[in-house]
């Protein structure tokens, strides 16, 4: 079997890639990137993977048997179009199987649902493939909280939308972890799995921060609008109402939700105690 990951210059891409040459070796793993010369210290054949390029997708297809697609960072109305690129790519390219890294969410009522819509169009269009499949949705990333820290620090405090609401946070590691087993086992075929640890308030989180970095922050509950102004005014007009939606989702509860982690890898996703003990090593 020869298996490949899209994305592979970007973290989440590296981390499965890293994931699956340690259990499948270096010969039967395949990267695919925008520009592969950027890519470094994988030690495997890295080839063309631009999802607006469905010629080029074709021929880096050519010989994979299973394919993980990692989900573009394109606006919503571009991400679709790119996803049925490599979709049919892999179809014309004879691969069996696609597993994809879709994202939890809600799909109405923030400025983040788009992005989630277009991640279901994406899982309906896997589903409508004739190819086997798995789907996994993904839980918000906890590292950006983590490479915070410094302004967290400087602040105090961590303020957000996000109120009283539980988030299943997950790690790239361990995202790459269920990736790689959806990816191999073929039992999970046809299912799709909530991808995340076990759910925390931002009070809690802010516990874990203080533990591992030995901080004082404290958690303010801040308006949706002027957390989205505060977002805005750092990342600019597009991703600050995105970043919003995402802690009005949190706040609704579309993130509270127990997952299918051990069903898929065998084991519990690593808790925080211990990722945050980790860090404070």
């Amino acid at each position: 079997m020869i298996y490949a990951v899209t994305a592979v210059s970007g973290q989440l891409g590296r981390e499965i890639a890293l994931k699956l040459i340690g259990r499948f070796g270096t010969d039967n793993v395949i990267g695919l990137a925008r520009t592969p010369a950027r890519v470094e210290g994988l030690g495997i054949d890295v080839r063309l993977g631009d999802y607006d390029k469905p010629n080029d997708l074709r021929a880096s297809l050519k010989g994979i048997d299973a394919l993980i697609l990692v989900s573009g960072i394109a606006p919503p109305e571009d991400r679709i179009q790119q996803h049925r690129n490599v979709i049919e790519a892999a179809k014309s390219a004879g691969v069996r199987k696609i597993v994809y890294t879709s994202i939890q969410g809600p799909i109405e009522g923030t400025a983040f649902s788009p992005v989630v819509q277009s991640n279901r169009q994406t899982e309906a269009d896997i589903r409508a493939s004739g190819l086997d499949w798995a789907i996994g949705r993904n839980g918000i990333y906890i590292e950006p909280d983590v490479e915070y820290i410094d302004s967290y620090r400087t602040q105090g405090e961590i303020a957000n939308s996000a109120g009283s609401g539980k988030c299943g946070y997950t790690t790239r590691s361990e995202l790459a972890h269920a990736y790689t087993a959806l990816l191999a086992r073929d039992d999970l075929n046809g299912e799709t799995f909530n991808l995340n640890g076990t759910p925390i308030t931002q009070n809690q989180l802010a516990e874990h921060l203080n533990a591992a970095f030995e901080t004082e922050l404290t958690y303010r509950a801040m308006s949706s609008a002027d957390f989205v102004a505060d977002r805005s005014a750092e990342l600019g007009d597009f991703f600050g109402p995105i970043i919003g939606g995402i802690y009005d989702g949190i706040s609704r509860g579309s993130y509270d939700r127990i997952g299918s982690f051990e069903t898929v890898t065998g084991r519990p996703h690593q808790s925080w105690g211990d990722y945050f003990a980790s860090l404070a090593e």
